[in-house]
């Protein structure tokens, strides 16, 4: 059974936008443990409208924090106190889609990292990228996190404009698969995100 933990280097890289193109190709439902920010829409209600998932296949939050900020904090604000040991993948039948919160070292609180709870799950993952300046030493040190910690990579998907050599430089350096690179979608819809997610992407490299 497909289960695939989506991961990023930094916040607002395209995550939940390649997370909705996943879990459509795979047919999958699709979990965010921790929604940090409950202004505007959430990740799930993205995902849910860009992949056309009927509501059964989005699972409800674990944790729903009221403040755009890193986890922990939100907590604190909210008065919540996270316990790492309740963010179990839920046990459903078919492929399953897990998104992550921010990058891969984000605290859930001031003694547990993200990174942490996802190297207990002994799931794989898929490290999703920019290519802009700065991707290089984000994806380099999100990749070494990773690993120190024993968590299984797929290989990186990036989001963004083609710029070769840095993509390029990431796998050669950081030993990783490229699985492709999703573009800048203008308009970002449904039929949008899943036509170029079928051309930039073999939904095969993501099946178990």
């Amino acid at each position: 059974m497909t289960r695939i933990v989506v991961l990023g280097t930094d916040t607002d890289i395209g995550k939940t936008v390649f997370a909705a193109g996943l879990t459509a190709a795979l047919g999958a439902s699709y979990w965010k443990p921790v929604q940090s920010g409950l202004d505007g829409d959430t990740d799930a209600q993205t995902v849910q409208r860009l992949a056309e998932l009927p509501a059964e296949r989005v699972l409800p939050e674990t944790y729903r924090l009221n403040s755009p900020l890193s986890p922990h904090r939100s907590a604190e604000i909210d008065g919540v106190e996270i316990d790492p040991e309740r963010l179990t993948p839920p046990d459903i039948e078919g492929p399953l889609v897990i998104e992550g919160a921010g990058g891969v070292l984000v605290p859930l609180t001031r003694e547990t990292l993200y990174a942490d709870v996802i190297a207990r799950w002994n799931l794989p993952a898929v490290l999703v990228g920019r290519t802009a300046l700065g991707a290089i030493n984000h994806a380099l040190l999100s990749i070494e996190a990773l690993r120190a910690r024993g968590v299984s990579l797929l290989g990186i998907a990036f989001v963004g404009e083609e710029i070769a050599d840095t993509q390029a430089t990431i796998a050669e350096m950081g030993r990783i698969r490229q699985l492709g690179r999703l573009p800048v979608l203008d308009p970002l819809a449904p039929d949008t995100l899943q036509s170029a997610f079928a051309q930039a992407f073999n939904a095969d490299d993501f099946r178990a």
